[in-house]
């Protein structure tokens, strides 16, 4: 089931920034990692129109 609802939304499991260190199991969320949330938040900066 989860492979065919990443096919809908076009996401490839696991995504680049996601480990399977950071996955939580009780909330079925992959946490990003610091670094990865840093460079997300650096790129919306310099994209932001």
């Amino acid at each position: 089931m989860k492979t065919n609802r990443n096919k809908l939304v076009g996401a490839n499991p696991p995504e680049a920034w996601a480990t399977p260190t950071t996955y939580d199991e009780d909330t079925c969320v992959t946490k990003p990692s610091e670094e990865a949330v840093v460079e997300s938040k650096l790129w919306v900066d310099e994209n932001h129109k």
